[in-house]
C-alpha cells in the first residue's frame, strides 16, 4: 500500500505543475508517446496521439501483440537526426516536413490541445468557439472512460514559447457510437469537436467546413501539419502529398487514405487542400501507417456521406 500511496501522491504533483505552466504560456515538454495498432486490410495503421505520461494499460478489445509503446522504443519525444526519423510510424525514410509560420493561415488556425493529464494531440477552428480534433485523444485507458472536458485546453498557433490564444473546453462532443475498444468497427467516427468557453479567433481566421463527398477524391493534393512527437512545440508540416484512396470502417463509416508524412501528435489535424476561394478542410487525421509515408483521416463534411 505504501508504493500506492506514493504512486499516486507523484501523480497528482506531476499533474498541478504540468497544470500551472499552461496559463503562463511557458515551454513545457512531454516525453513519451504510446500508440495502438489497428489492423486493416491491406495496411496497418496507428493511432497518432502523443502521451506525456508513461502508461501500461491497454484498451480492451486491443491484443498486446498490436499495441506499441513508443516510450520503449524512443526514450525522448525530442530526439532528432535521420537515426530517430527513420522510425517515426508514417513519415517514411525520406522527410519532407518542414517548419511553417503559424502567423499565417492556414497554420494560424491550428493548434495544440492538450489535457492537464500531460496528453497531447493536435486540433483546429472550425468556428471561433469550436475545435476539431480526434476523439481517441481524449480517451483516458487507465479508467475506459473520456476525460472530463474542463481538463483539457486548446493553445492556438502554439510555437515554442507562446501561443495566440489559450482557452479551456467546457464541452465535448463525440459520435455515440465511437469506441477506442473496437478501432475497426468505429474508425471512422474518430473525431470530437471541442467547446471553448470563450471565442478566440475571427470567422475569418477559422476553417468554414464547407467540403462535400465529391471533394475527397484521390489524386487531390493536400497537405498536413501538427505538433508531432519530434517536433512537439512547433508545426511541422508536409507540403506536397494526395489523397490515395477511400475506405470504410466495419460499420460502413468512410475514411480515405493519404500519403502526407505525418506522426505521433498529429492526431487531430487537419488535411486540407487549395481552392479558388481559400483554404479547405477535407478531414481529420487520425491513423499513420506503420510501413510507409501516409496515414488515414476521417471526412470532415458539410453533408454526411451515403452509407454503401
Amino acid at each position: 500500500m505504501r508504493g500506492v500511496k506514493f504512486t499516486r501522491r507523484a501523480m497528482a504533483h506531476k499533474i498541478r505543475h504540468l497544470f500551472s505552466l499552461l496559463p503562463r504560456g511557458r515551454r513545457h515538454h512531454f516525453s513519451a508517446c504510446r500508440l495502438e495498432k489497428t489492423f486493416f486490410p491491406r495496411q496497418l495503421f496507428i493511432r497518432t496521439n502523443a502521451f506525456g505520461l508513461h502508461g501500461k494499460h491497454v484498451p480492451k478489445g486491443i491484443p498486446l501483440a498490436g499495441v506499441l509503446f513508443l516510450g520503449l522504443a524512443f526514450p525522448s519525444a525530442h530526439a532528432e537526426g535521420p537515426a530517430y526519423r527513420t522510425h517515426l510510424p508514417g513519415v517514411g525514410t525520406e522527410d519532407p516536413r518542414q517548419r511553417v509560420d503559424t502567423g499565417q493561415m492556414p497554420w494560424s488556425a491550428i493548434g495544440r490541445v492538450q489535457t492537464e493529464l500531460g496528453s497531447r494531440c493536435t486540433g483546429f477552428l472550425i468556428s471561433p468557439v469550436l475545435v476539431e480534433t480526434a476523439a481517441h485523444c481524449l480517451w483516458l485507458s487507465p479508467t475506459e472512460r473520456f476525460i472530463r472536458p474542463s481538463s483539457v485546453h486548446f493553445l492556438l498557433a502554439y510555437s515554442g514559447d507562446h501561443y495566440t490564444a489559450h482557452a479551456r473546453v467546457v464541452r465535448v462532443m463525440i459520435p455515440p457510437g465511437y469506441t477506442t475498444a473496437e478501432e475497426a468497427r468505429t474508425a471512422g467516427q474518430d473525431h470530437a469537436t471541442l467547446v471553448l468557453d470563450h471565442p478566440i479567433a475571427r470567422p475569418e481566421n477559422v476553417f468554414h467546413v464547407t467540403a462535400g463527398p465529391a471533394d475527397i477524391t484521390p489524386g487531390t493534393p493536400v497537405l498536413l501539419g501538427g505538433y508531432e512527437q519530434n517536433q512537439p512545440n512547433i508545426i511541422t508540416a508536409d507540403l506536397n502529398c494526395h489523397i490515395t484512396g477511400l475506405s470504410q470502417d466495419l460499420s460502413g463509416h468512410t475514411l480515405f487514405t493519404h500519403d502526407c508524412a505525418g506522426t505521433h501528435g498529429s492526431s487531430g489535424a487537419p488535411v486540407l487542400t487549395k481552392t479558388q476561394d481559400g483554404w479547405q478542410v477535407l478531414g481529420v487525421q487520425v491513423q499513420a501507417s506503420t510501413q510507409q509515408a501516409g496515414g488515414r483521416a476521417v471526412p470532415l463534411l458539410n453533408s454526411p456521406p451515403a452509407q454503401q
